[in-house]
């Protein structure tokens, strides 16, 4: 039995691109954020961008559909946490 390769980049890119809900949820119940780097939240987003971008480029829809997926959660998580951050 031979497993399709975009499944296996489809659920690569879900799981990577719901990560960060866990802490996006926390930040929301907690409203706390001060262990939260905004630096690694910075390069997160900008790396996202680029494999949108990167998808855009090679015209792999799953590719630009989970990365844009992260890079909106993630875009959320450094808004709370400017937000909450003391």
């Amino acid at each position: 039995m031979q497993i399709d390769p975009n499944f296996i980049g489809l659920a690569a890119g879900i799981l990577t691109a719901t990560s960060m809900l866990p802490q996006l949820i926390k930040l929301l119940r907690e409203k706390q954020a001060e262990d939260i780097s905004v630096f690694m939240l910075c390069v997160l987003l900008a790396g996202l961008a680029l494999w949108v971008a990167y998808g855009f480029m090679k015209n792999d829809l799953p590719l630009i559909l989970t990365n844009c997926c992260a890079l909106l959660i993630n875009t959320l998580v450094l808004i709370f946490t400017l937000k909450y951050k003391d």
